[in-house]
């Protein structure tokens, strides 16, 4: 079966496996479509009455700005310029992409909804794209606008970074379907080429907008005052056609994660750190179909996951995830259909844009997560001992972690490092790598999808870390006792 190729559409998707489910399902007068799984306890509706909701970010008002694809559009170019294969030819209309202000109450206004609006074609479910994310720079508001293009049905408007005014129009400040013509990355895949390119995050650090476009696979520098574009990096040169996404910012360097091409494999997407100078490396991996990145105020990073089932995506398989600096993943909100964009609120609560594509107009939603603490960090030393740090917790061993740890933080979870010896595995899909158990020092342990590295076997040394109570295992390195780490 031949692989479908992905992020046509700034955050929508393009496979036919799941279009006719999606918009099967109808919508309820409370944001949340009928028949789908109710998302976790922590993640209650903000704001609905969006179309084809996408980026999001707080403006210095206290508001929340959420960019929107729109409704679509009908004129098509066929005959005028390159169309794009397997998932056109596009329609489009200069006009429907719109951007919406949230109050902190929940009421949606307009701020413009005259930014280009565009869809593929029927047999692949007439996704629409159109303004992909905002940011600011100061009090100034800006539009990364994916839907734009000859290739999209809009030739008189090209996909671009936008200045919005203030009372809603806008003027071009960069053409970014002219400088990705004029520099093409060094391995484009053809078989989904889109010649005005499919944009999807931005954001501003220090005075200057950047951008991540992932069906070309690269992330550019847009100079506000000036228009001008630069190429941080062409991710594709190094890691090929992986669908890069998301977008963050922390500590002088750049964060990026992919969303990759289809069926979802999961655990197959990574994180990647991008240098100012446009050195890239993997900082995470086990993730699936990353969509969005955030830090919250401690400097912890958050995923935006928009399916994680295996051979999706599939409504209700969307998640959020926190990482750890040693790579370890929690999930801290699932069930959530998919969601397209993520943001942390002056309140410390996670923001997410849902029903982002596949459903009519109007339907799209933000939902509130209530963020849970992170788990304390404990870890299973030499000798059988458990400690907090530096710290042996008494009557605590390694081969009743599971329940002592538990105990000894009144119910509150515990992040656990622990080394030994594998005496039991059983992998449930070892081709996959998907689930299964191991036990190590007496505690039975189980794995998540896309955890089934080939070096765990029985008899071999392994050093993991866990999650109390339940035990569910977050990474796991060959070798014994590697020295703990905190979440």
């Amino acid at each position: 079966m031949r692989v479908q190729h992905i992020v046509r559409i700034g955050t929508a998707i393009a496979f036919s496996g799941f279009t006719a489910l999606t918009l099967a399902s109808p919508v309820s007068t409370v944001g949340h479509a009928q028949g789908l799984p109710a998302p976790s306890g922590n993640v209650s509706v903000f704001a609905t009455g969006l179309s084809n909701p996408r980026g999001l970010k707080f403006g210095p008002d206290g508001n929340l700005y959420v960019a929107e694809g729109g409704p679509g559009g009908a004129n098509s170019t066929v005959g005028q310029c390159a169309q794009v294969p397997d998932v056109g030819p596009y329609t489009g209309s200069p006009t429907g992409g719109r951007i919406s202000k949230i109050t902190p109450s929940g009421t949606r206004t307009t701020v413009s909804d005259t930014f280009p609006s565009s869809q593929t074609s029927p047999s692949l479910g007439s996704l629409v794209s159109g303004v992909a994310d905002v940011a600011f720079n100061g009090t100034t508001l800006y539009a990364l606008v994916a839907g734009g293009g000859c290739s999209h049905g809009v030739p008189s408007e090209p996909n671009q970074v936008a200045k919005v005014n203030a009372n809603g129009t806008w003027t071009t400040v960069a053409n970014l379907s002219a400088f990705q013509m004029a520099h093409p990355v060094l391995l484009p895949n053809p078989g989904d080429f889109e010649p005005d390119g499919t944009w999807y995050s931005m954001i501003q650090v220090g005075g200057m907008l950047y951008a991540v476009e992932p069906n070309h696979g690269e992330l550019d520098q847009i100079d506000p005052a000036t228009g001008q574009v630069t190429r941080i990096a062409d991710i594709s040169a190094t890691q090929g056609h992986i669908v890069p996404t998301a977008l963050a910012y922390h500590d002088g360097n750049f964060y990026v994660g992919n969303l990759n091409t289809f069926p979802v494999i999961p655990g197959s997407s990574k994180i990647f750190q991008v240098t100012p100078d446009g050195a890239v490396s993997v900082v995470a991996t086990g993730l699936t179909t990353v969509v969005g990145l955030t830090f919250d105020a401690q400097g912890q990073m958050y995923a935006l996951e928009m399916s994680n089932i295996k051979d999706g995506p599939a409504p209700g398989t969307g998640d959020v995830v926190r990482v750890s600096s040693s790579g370890g993943l929690q999930t801290v909100a699932s069930n959530l259909t998919f969601p397209t964009g993520m943001t942390f609120g002056p309140d410390g609560q996670l923001y997410v844009s849902e029903l982002g594509f596949g459903f009519p107009p109007g339907a799209g939603e933000v939902v509130r997560i209530s963020v849970p603490p992170a788990p304390t960090a404990v870890h299973c030393m030499p000798g059988n001992k458990v400690t907090n740090g530096s710290t042996a917790l008494p009557g605590a061993t390694c081969g009743a972690v599971s329940t002592a740890v538990a105990s000894l933080f009144s119910g509150t979870t515990a992040w656990v490092t622990m080394c030994g010896v594998v005496t039991n595995y059983a992998p449930t899909d070892t081709t996959a790598g998907v689930g299964g158990t191991i036990t190590v020092n007496g505690v039975a342990l189980s794995l998540p999808l896309g955890v089934a590295p080939s070096f765990v076997s029985v008899g071999a040394s392994v050093t993991v870390s866990f999650l109390t109570p339940g035990g569910q295992i977050v990474s796991v390195a060959p070798g014994s006792c590697m020295s703990p780490g905190s979440p």
